[in-house]
């Protein structure tokens, strides 16, 4: 029953994350207008609100004007409900919890805003970074330096990279990969930096085959960026100590 509320939790918050990642790159406001149809705008009633089954109710489409809804957000709000029911089942009920989620929570609007718009938006992660330093201060990495040595060198190394590549890199990559530091501390930074590397590369070459995509376009970088540090979060010092026992 707890892991249900857990789900039904998250893909209602899933459902207010993909209204954050759609509205503040553009700076909408996240509660005026009330949602509304995209194609026709009517307003849309609470019975068309419900997360993941309202979508499957009306078969994709809007009950007013019968035009495409997005999959985008019953996608989205799935996997907020499927993240934070995992998150629990990997990490035990510990107060770590609580930053997973609230990890969970970031990646899944700056997902939606970089595949949306090719944004990551400096307000959800100034809010986000508010919200990392209280949780931290409670539930500190060890040492304590550990976060603010992540979130040093994940700025800089992300700004490096940005220079020599000249503009390989956006700013919004710069400061997540500092949020990211500071939340996983510093070895597991690098971890989170080579597995998003590794499955951008992945996610170029597949773009470029199907023809999605060239090598002069830039692609989002935010969802592989979200991947390989969720990946770090959970299994980073396993992956370190299955490469140690590789090297060594």
């Amino acid at each position: 029953m707890i892991y249900l509320l857990i789900f039904l939790y998250g893909i209602t918050l899933g459902s207010f994350y993909n209204v954050v990642g759609l509205r503040v790159p553009i700076n909408e406001s996240i509660v005026r207008p009330r949602s509304h149809c995209s194609s026709c705008g009517r307003t849309l009633s609470a019975m068309e609100l419900v997360p993941v089954l309202s979508y499957v109710l009306l078969r994709g489409k809007s009950k007013c004007c019968k035009a495409s809804i997005s999959p985008f957000y019953p996608i989205f709000e799935l996997l907020t409900g499927v993240l934070f029911v995992i998150s629990p089942l990997l990490l035990g009920w510990s107060s770590e919890l609580f930053v997973s989620w609230t990890l969970i929570s970031l990646f899944i609007i700056i997902t939606v805003a970089d595949l949306k718009y090719m944004i990551i938006p400096d307000k959800v992660l100034l809010v986000f970074s508010v919200i990392f330093i209280i949780e931290r201060f409670f539930i500190p990495l060890h040492p304590w330096w550990n976060s603010l040595l992540g979130a040093v060198v994940g700025f800089t190394l992300l700004l490096i990279i940005a220079i020599v590549s000249k503009g390989g890199m956006g700013g919004g990559d710069i400061k997540l990969f500092a949020v990211i530091g500071f939340v996983l501390g510093i070895k597991l930074l690098f971890v989170a930096f080579f597995l998003s590397t590794f499955l951008g590369t992945i996610g170029g070459l597949i773009g470029m085959a199907l023809g999605k995509s060239n090598k002069k376009q830039p692609i989002p970088f935010g969802p592989y960026i979200s991947l390989g540090t969720l990946i770090a979060y959970y299994f980073g010092n396993s992956i370190i100590q299955w490469y140690l026992n590789i090297v060594l």
